[in-house]
Parts: structure tokens; C-alpha cells; sequence
């Protein structure tokens, strides 16, 4: 029977419209209403099935200073991250994800308000995110979602409150304490064991989660974050030192192998935790509507790493889990941002009256389309982590723009990896006269003013390509996009230059080192840092 319009149902009678019945139902009234009501009925089970439609869950499971390619999904066939790989092969792995800075509380409040670290107000490592920000987390809360975090904070007093439940696990041993164990460069751990993960109470906090109500989890490690221990894997279990992917800054000798190998061992023990969550969700039958999103805070904890604008320190792993939704085994090439995380949960929500309070893009259809493209370019900074600095980097699919404001002062590394055996052996290395040219980079002054790098053709960025006219080109591209963000995120370098906290050769604090460090507001107001 061919569609009949309402109006071929209908007659005047008068003024009145009068229901008939269209001339070829004439003969068959009945099979005619019989036809109608199952057209009926099909349209409100439409519309029913519709309205019972539950918005999705939302985990992220947050690593604590892993590189993006340390893991056998990205082809580090020497590392064990079996669930890693589960995540790969059941849903879709992006190649080109990237951070907008390589500093843990930066990245973090970076991510949580969906804003450049400039802009969050805790640009600076330990400064926590001011009670007025906006995150996407109480939009969740308030739309419906039971929200809870577990494991490392990291991120003050003030948003706790936008969590129905936060566990937050102790880093005090993860830090150099205040007087003489500082000075003397000893860590007082209050963990033991399974607990140095931070992942302990991850189950635990699923367990407390209200089953009436849709979920955003905020699972945060403290793996593979320094200091290392020997012996945390089971018997024989352990990485071996001859299959260890040493970065050719580097130098490659057994003490640098051996600092590898229990970095190795954080990330198969971050793994496995991994694995328990994904069990937990297809336990619960909530699988299939629920995103489990894997990434890091920031790189690798080794000299020339994490804290730099390399991709070695802003790329992450970035791996998405949604059996119901995202194609087994996709993989998707296009850029997308730790900025971009925020206004994704809400669009995944569908919740849009928040979408202008973030500078990211949702990346919601890259997940059925992955071929897609959302940003041109992504965009980082490279803040005060322990030690001063300031640089922007761009970066498109290809090329990498790195703009170093302060390039009087050296590449030195985050103050855990200046006492890491890797540093040390690029010191003697150093010493001895046995250092490769693109091995200098922590001690080199003054630094390049400009860095250009095509990371296809040079994928460790060793080789500079800014002083090559034959691509003035790319470089004055790069070099204008970056200018653009800069202006249209209000981000210029500081009048005032925070002191350093550590020594940069030997580690050892300074008298600057106060704990627990101040909010930028009191070291504004007490002229130690810029507004």
C-alpha cells in the first residue's frame, strides 16, 4: 500500500474538516484502520525505544608520565602490555593524540577544564586549579552522571567537589620532602608494594558507583611515574635489559638499560590494572555503552622527555574501548588534543549549553569516521616544572614548530630525571668527551631560538631544520599558526621569571623549595612569580 497523506483524509463539511476514508480504502475500511494502527504502533515504538536510550559512561584511565609508544599496540614489541593491545584490537588506536603540555598538575587541570595551561590558572607544576574554573566534570554531575576519581589527584581542594566520591591516593612519596631528607635527595614513601600504583582503589571506586544513574570515572595511575623499585612484577615476569628500546639520545650503556627495564615493569603493572577495569565493565554488562579512553599525562621521565615539547614529551598513547560503538581494530590518524577531551564527554552526553566555556573540539565523530579531520594543528606549552622555561611548539600532521622563549637557559630535565642513572651517564658521557652532538641537547646554550622538525622523515626530532632555507616555506607557516594561538589565547611569555627549586646539575633543592608549594595567587602577591 503506497503512503497516504493526511490531507487526502479529510473533508469539508462546512467549516469543519470530516475524517473519511481515502477513495481505495473505500471497499476495505477495516484492513484500512487495521494498517493505520500498526503504522502507529511501529512510529511509538520508535519513539519509546528512543526515549529509554541512555547516555553513555565515560572512563578515563590517565598514565603517569608514559611515552607514546611504550606499549605493544605502538610497536614496542619489547614491553608486555597485553590489555593495552586488547584495547587496540577491540576498538581504535589514534596515532596522532597529543598533550598540551608535558607537566603533571598542568596537563591535568589542562584536561579537566577543557583549557590551555596558560588559561587554567595552574600553569606552573603543583599550582592547583582555582575554585572558579569551569570543568566538564560538574556539567556531567549536574546533567545526571554519578562522577567519581580514584588514584593520583593532583589538582587541589577546590574541584573535589565536583566529584560524587574521590580516592585519592598518597604522592607524598613521590616527592622530595621539605629540610634535610630533602636536601640529601631521599624520598619518604608511604606506599608499599600494589599500592605505589595508584591504581588500587579502581575497583573499588567502580563498586561505589550508583547503577541508576550513567558514570564519568576519572582513574588516574601513579605508574610509570619515578621513583622505581626493583622486584614489582611477579617471578620471571620482568623486563629483559636486551630488549629494551633505548631512544638514541641516550646513551646506551647497562646502567641506562636497567633504568629502562624497571620503567618497563611500571607500565606492564599499569597494564594489568588496565585489563581489570575492562573485565570489570563486561562483569557488569555496561560494556557496550561505555568509552574507555587510555592516555598520559605527559612523556617518558627521562632526560630529553618528559617536560620537553618533542614528541617524546606531548605525544600520548591515546586508546579507545567502546564494544558497542567504535569498529574493532580501527585506527584513526588525525590530530586530536588532551584539550579536546572535555567538550567530547559532553558532546558524548549530550550536553551542549557548556560547549563555549572550552577551547578544545569534540572528537565524537572521529570515532565513526576516523578518516575525519577536527583541527589542523595542536598546540603545547612548556611551563616552570621545578626548573624555568617558557616555549610554545605547533605542530600539524607532519611538522613541528618549537618557538623557545628563554633560550638562554638549558634543556634540563624534570629534577626526578637529573637523578635518574640515565642522567648521570649523560653526564659522564659529558665529561669524558663521549656525548653524540643531538645527545647535548640537556646542556646545550643557548638553546635555537626556532626549532623546525619534519617528524616523518625525523621522527626522534634530532635534526633542525629552521636554519634550512629550503623550508622557509613550512617555517614561516608554522610559525604564524603558532603567533595566531598565541594571540587568540591571550599566551605571551612573563615579565618575571620563577626561580628554579632544584640545582640543575646535581638535583639537590634550593632555597626557593617550599612545601607544599603556593597557589599562584600568594606567589603573585608575593612578587615570586608573574600574573
Amino acid at each position: 500500500m503506497g503512503k497516504i497523506r493526511v490531507n487526502e483524509m479529510t473533508k469539508k463539511v462546512g467549516k469543519i474538516d470530516v475524517f473519511c476514508f481515502p477513495p481505495a480504502m473505500q471497499k476495505f475500511p477495516l484492513l484500512f484502520l487495521i494498517t493505520m494502527l500498526c503504522e502507529i504502533s511501529v512510529v511509538s515504538a520508535q519513539d519509546s525505544k528512543k526515549e529509554k536510550i541512555k547516555p553513555p559512561n565515560i572512563v578515563l584511565i590517565i598514565a603517569d608520565d608514559m611515552a607514546w609508544d611504550d606499549s605493544l599496540p605502538y610497536g614496542n614489541e619489547g614491553i608486555k602490555t597485553p590489555n593495552l593491545q586488547r584495547m587496540a584490537d577491540e576498538g581504535m588506536r589514534f596515532d596522532n593524540a597529543f598533550l598540551t603540555t608535558s607537566s603533571c598538575s598542568p596537563s591535568r587541570a589542562s584536561i579537566i577544564t577543557g583549557m590551555y595551561p596558560n588559561n587554567t590558572g595552574a600553569d606552573e607544576l603543583h599550582w592547583t586549579v582555582p575554585a572558579d574554573r569551569v570543568t566538564f566534570v560538574e556539567a556531567l554531575k549536574a546533567n545526571g552522571y554519578w562522577t567519581g576519581a580514584a588514584g593520583k589527584w593532583h589538582l587541589g581542594e577546590d574541584l573535589k567537589d565536583r566529584f560524587d566520591e574521590v580516592m585519592e591516593v598518597d604522592t607524598s612519596g613521590f616527592q622530595l620532602p621539605s629540610g634535610e631528607a630533602g636536601k640529601a635527595g631521599k624520598f619518604v614513601e608511604t606506599l608499599e608494594g600494589e599500592a605505589q600504583s595508584g591504581c588500587g582503589d579502581w575497583l573499588a571506586l567502580m563498586e561505589k558507583r550508583s547503577s541508576k544513574k550513567p558514570f564519568f570515572l576519572w582513574l588516574a595511575a601513579l605508574d610509570p611515574h619515578r621513583p622505581y623499585h626493583e622486584g614489582i612484577l611477579p617471578d620471571d615476569s620482568g623486563h629483559d635489559p636486551k630488549d629494551i628500546a633505548v631512544a638514541p639520545y641516550h646513551p646506551d650503556t647497562p646502567e641506562v638499560r636497567a633504568d629502562y627495564v624497571q620503567y618497563y615493569d611500571e607500565i606492564s603493572r599499569l597494564d594489568k590494572y588496565v585489563g581489570l577495569v575492562l573485565d570489570q565493565l563486561v562483569e557488569d554488562k555496561v560494556a557496550d555503552n561505555t568509552m574507555v579512553l587510555f592516555f598520559s599525562d605527559n612523556g617518558r621521565p627521562f632526560p630529553r622527555d618528559k617536560t620537553t615539547l618533542y614528541d617524546s614529551g606531548i605525544k600520548t598513547p591515546w586508546l579507545v574501548w567502546w564494544p558497542g560503538k567504535v569498529k574493532a581494530g580501527s585506527v584513526c590518524s588525525r590530530l586530536v588534543s588532551s584539550v579536546d577531551i572535555a567538550p567530547t564527554a559532553l558532546d558524548l552526553a549530550g550536553i551542549r549549553e557548556r560547549e563555549e566555556s572550552f577551547e578544545g573540539r569534540s572528537f565524537k565523530r572521529l570515532l565513526e569516521n576516523p578518516d575525519g579531520a577536527i583541527r589542523e594543528f595542536v598546540f603545547a606549552e612548556k611551563n616552570w616544572h621545578d626548573f624555568e622555561d617558557h616555549a610554545r611548539a605547533v605542530r600539524n600532521e607532519r611538522y613541528k614548530y618549537i618557538r623557545n622563549y628563554y633560550d638562554d637557559l638549558p634543556l634540563t630535565p624534570p629534577a626526578d630525571a637529573v637523578r635518574s642513572p640515565t642522567y648521570e651517564a649523560l653526564l659522564a658521557y659529558r665529561d669524558a668527551g663521549k656525548l653524540l652532538p643531538h645527545q647535548m641537547s640537556c646542556f646545550k646554550t643557548p638553546r635555537s631560538k626556532e626549532e623546525l622538525y619534519d617528524t616523518v622523515a625525523d621522527p626522534f626530532e634530532l635534526h633542525n631544520l629552521a636554519g634550512d632555507e629550503r623550508y622557509d616555506p613550512v617555517l614561516k607557516a608554522m610559525r604564524e599558526g603558532l603567533f595566531e594561538w598565541e594571540e587568540r589565547s591571550g599566551d605571551s611569555p612573563p615579565d618575571l621569571r620563577t626561580a628554579d627549586e632544584f640545582d640543575r646539575i646535581e638535583g639537590t633543592p634550593t632555597a626557593a623549595r617550599v612545601r607544599p608549594r603556593w597557589s599562584k595567587k600568594r606567589m603573585v602577591e608575593a612578587g615570586l612569580t608573574a600574573p
